[in-house]
């Protein structure tokens, strides 16, 4: 490679680190602010090279970095962070900009750079949308868990169906047994909660319209559990599973699998690794616990899991099960599970 640099993204500028490996020169600095614009004025200075390649961490921001690479026919490289900063090892100094983008560099040049799957165009907008998503599912469920708190909190028995029936928003609506802060807060938080379940049920469709034409979701839709907005997220934030050796690297990718004994001192074992994509583990869970169901055909193995640890674990387990199925299916799939089902 004539031309390797590496970038350290932050949010007012990206500082850069480029080797001309047949100069031996090294180029250090800034750029900003950090975005296109700018970054596109300073690739301008590489074209006409035949090869040029460029390293980012996996980090907030990288997503432009590549595309602007792509879009001037270099290479990219995106780096795990989690590997890279294993890969660093302990701080020694204080660390810098600086020092963080010569290491990404160095890690390239070297080819021990931990590299990640860069997803195309069209994955990296549903990858968008879905994070939106799982956003707005968050903050309705912490809308209504305000409302129920609420009510608890002034000694009103539980109302069943609340927010889903008539005779629930109605008795909401009374506000008996509420002073009337408290009678105002929950019309506040049922207000929030009726908007953000409108914008919920569009992009929902939206998502659903796209599972049922993408070979790779319909695939992945067949299995017990497995509804078409999970998976939507299940393909998305899997990715091309043909990268993983085994199916243990997949579940080990999603973050459910179980942390073990470090010798450093800094990782207890027993908990849930999550090292992996949030959305993927919501998606992966949400269709674990569907093995609750007696037509579930892990039914057995979930009911088993439940007796010996609880419902949380069994639906745990589950969802590995079901990661490794999914890896497995996008995998025969091949090229197929990644067409643009625009």
């Amino acid at each position: 490679m004539a031309i390797v640099g590496a970038f350290d993204v932050h949010r007012r500028q990206v500082t850069f680190d480029v080797l001309d490996t047949v100069s031996g020169q090294v180029r250090r600095g800034q750029m900003r602010p950090a975005c296109r614009a700018t970054l596109r004025q300073f690739l301008g200075r590489f074209a006409g090279q035949d090869e040029v390649s460029f390293a980012v961490e996996g980090c907030t921001g990288w997503r432009f970095i590549v595309e602007e690479l792509e879009g001037a026919g270099f290479g990219a490289h995106v780096a795990d962070p989690a590997a890279v900063a294993d890969a660093r090892g302990s701080k020694r100094r204080a660390k810098t900009d600086r020092i963080d983008s010569r290491q990404l560099r160095q890690q390239l040049v070297e080819g021990r750079l931990p590299e990640s799957w860069i997803p195309p165009g069209h994955v990296r907008e549903v990858r968008a949308k879905l994070e939106c998503y799982h956003d707005l599912r968050e903050e309705h469920t912490a809308w209504v868990q305000r409302v129920h708190a609420t009510l608890f909190h002034h000694g009103v028995p539980v109302i069943e169906g609340a927010l889903s029936t008539i005779d629930g928003r109605a008795r909401l609506a009374a506000g008996e047994g509420l002073s009337p802060a408290a009678r105002q807060s929950v019309g506040v938080a049922v207000r929030v909660a009726d908007v953000l379940q409108t914008e919920l049920d569009e992009l929902g469709k939206e998502l659903g319209r796209f599972a049922r034409r993408q070979p790779g979701c319909r695939a992945l839709a067949a299995q017990y559990g497995v509804g078409p907005i999970t998976a939507v997220a299940i393909w998305a934030f899997m990715g091309d599973t043909r990268r993983f050796s085994s199916s243990a690297q997949a579940v080990r990718h999603t973050g459910l699998d179980v942390t073990v004994y470090s010798s450093d001192g800094k990782r207890s074992p027993g908990h849930l690794a999550r090292q992996g994509p949030p959305v993927l583990r919501w998606a992966l869970y949400e269709a674990g616990c569907c093995a609750a169901r007696r037509t579930s055909p892990d039914l057995d193995y979930y009911h088993d899991t439940k007796e010996r640890i609880d419902h949380k674990r069994a639906a745990i387990s589950v969802a590995r099960k079901i990661a490794r199925r999914s890896h497995h299916i996008l995998r025969n799939l091949g090229d197929a599970a990644w067409q643009d089902a625009a």
